[in-house]
Parts: structure tokens; sequence; C-alpha cells
């Protein structure tokens, strides 16, 4: 909460200068707002800009390293607020250790990814990235095809997008289980959770395995040869998470030597994915731009979420979407 009389000084940081799209004015009637690149950053915070220190940091450009190395100058922050899920990047030892505030996006991203992972399960049960390349050949060539419902999904990661990703899967037929830090039976959403930990005595149960957990620790690394070798044959891996949870080069691999079948990948150890990488030329793996939650209007959805989370800011209510700084999420209710 802002204690001083004065609107709180709110820090933009973005790539470019240019202030979020959709509420600029109403931001604005808020706070006192400084839109700043990397550059601009340090004196903002430390209000060696002839302003205030900054109370508050929007990270509009969330994959930004650049307040781990303004961080000293952060004398007087409270709150930072970063315009995505995922807060990996936020997590760097003075800001977890402070008695700084982390809030995320928690929910904007939600159903469009769950909507992407639906797609990449139909896609390749239906073969439609096949029935592409034969249509640019002008071949002619009859297959049968997967059957979608009664299929099996592993969904890995039990926050929002995890649970909505299994809600629409199981709106087709499919059978879905979780895995998560706690393993447990009944879940509302995902049913049976079994422990992420002992993730290769369960992935030869599922058809597809969905990777949509955080970045933390425990899930550096947690797709390695050990799990891709225990998927079934025909298996098919999508990751919506993070490139990091994946051991890319033992997915190399493991993609050659048929066990999985194939992956959907939306996003990559490193980003862009570099020209020469080998999946750009894997014709059973299907690569996107880090793009699998951001449909249109988006922005405009994580520009509202921030002002809705300034008002109650200034009006000293609890903060939404505050994410545990040890656990690396926000934790349920």
């Amino acid at each position: 909460m802002s204690t001083a009389q004065e609107p709180p000084r709110v820090v933009v940081l973005t790539a470019d200068g240019t202030p979020p799209p959709a509420n600029e004015a109403a931001l604005r009637a808020l706070a006192d707002v400084t839109v700043v690149t990397r550059d601009g950053l340090a004196a903002a915070l430390a209000g060696t800009d002839g302003r205030r220190p900054a109370e508050v940091l929007l990270l509009w450009d969330f994959f930004s390293d650049a307040l781990a190395e303004a961080w000293g100058a952060a004398t007087g922050l409270r709150w930072v607020h970063v315009a995505a899920a995922g807060v990996d990047a936020m997590l760097f030892p003075a800001l977890r250790s402070s008695g700084v505030r982390l809030t995320n996006a928690h929910g904007v991203f939600d159903r469009p990814i769950a909507e992407f992972v639906l797609a990449a399960v139909l896609a390749r049960d239906k073969q439609l990235h096949r029935s592409k390349a034969l249509q640019r050949e002008h071949r002619w060539v009859h297959r049968e095809l997967r059957r979608t419902q009664r299929s099996t999904a592993l969904v890995v990661g039990t926050g929002g997008i995890g649970r909505e990703t299994a809600r629409l899967l199981r709106a087709v037929g499919m059978d879905v289980r979780g895995a998560g830090r706690t393993p447990r039976t009944e879940d509302p959403d995902l049913g049976t959770v079994v422990a992420s930990a002992e993730l290769a005595e369960h992935v030869g149960w599922a058809d597809h395995v969905v990777l949509a957990a955080p970045l933390t620790a425990q899930t550096r690394g947690l797709v390695d040869a050990r799990v891709l070798a225990a998927m079934p044959p025909h298996a098919h891996l999508v990751n919506v998470g993070r490139g990091q949870l994946v051991d890319e080069g033992a997915l190399v691999e493991a993609l050659r030597a048929g066990r999985p079948a194939a992956a959907t990948l939306d996003v990559f150890e490193t980003e862009p994915l570099p020209p020469d990488h080998p999946f750009w030329d894997m014709d059973d793996v299907h690569v996107s731009a880090h793009m699998c939650g951001d449909v249109e209007g988006w922005r405009d959805e994580l520009a509202a979420q921030f002002e809705a989370n300034l008002r109650r800011w200034r009006a000293g209510d609890p903060l939404l979407n505050e994410v545990d700084k040890d656990a690396g999420y926000v934790r349920s209710p």
C-alpha cells in the first residue's frame, strides 16, 4: 500500500519506451508514471532523474534481466509486478530475500494456452502437419488417424494453466492425470496427481505429456533422458512451460531414436531458437515462437490487470496474484 499523501511513483520498464497500450491515461490518473527502457531504469528507481524514488515497478518487458542489474538503485521499491505468468527471471537472490512484494499475470494466459495444447493434441492425433506436407507434394496418401477420445494425457504442473488444460482435454473425452509436488487423488480438475519427482515412473501411461509447470529449482531439467526413455514410442511431448524444464540435448537424441514420436514446443532453452538448432529440421517437431498464450488483445488484458492491482495497492487492499518468492509461483488459496 502507498502511505504517501501524493500518488505513488510507478516505473514501467519497456523494451522500446512505448507505454502499455490500453490504459496509459488511467494509470497516470492513479500514479506518477515514468516509462523507461533498460538504460533509464536505475535512475528512475533511485530518483536521481529529478523525481522521487520508485515505489512500484511494472515489468512490461517481462523477460528483461535489467532489474537485477539495477537492484542497488531500488532503495524505495516495495512492489514489482511482472506482466507474465513465469517469474523465474525475477527471482534473483537479492529480490527473493528482500521485503519487496512480487505479483504476476496469473490467470490471463490460462485459457489461451490450454487451447493451444488442445490444438497440438488434435493436430498430432489427426496428422494435420503430415496432411499439409503431403498437400505441398501434391500426394494423395490415405492414413488411419488416432482417436483423441479415450486417449491419455499427463499434465505436469498443477497451477492455473495446468488446470485449465486438464479441463479442456477432459471436455473432448481424454483421460487426464496431473503431476505436481504433492501426489493426491480426487483432485477436482486433474483427478489423480502423481509426484513430478517420480515422473519417469508415470509417463509410460500417457499418449500426450504436457509440460505446464513453472521453472523452479525442482523443475529445471525435469524431463531428462530417463523420463524420455520411459515414454511410450508413440507419445507426444508438448512444452508450454519453460524450455529449461527439458534437457534439450536428451530430447533431440530421444526423438531421433523414436521415443517419443513427436514434440510440440513453444519454449526453448535459448530464445529465439538458434537457426542451426536440430529442432528446425525434424519432421515430428513442431516449433512455435513462445507465443502460445498471446491471443489478440492479450496486452490490453495485462494492462487492465495491473491497473486493477494498482487500485488495490492505493486502497490498502490485498494484492492479487502475489508470488511466493520461495516457491516461485502463486500459491492456490
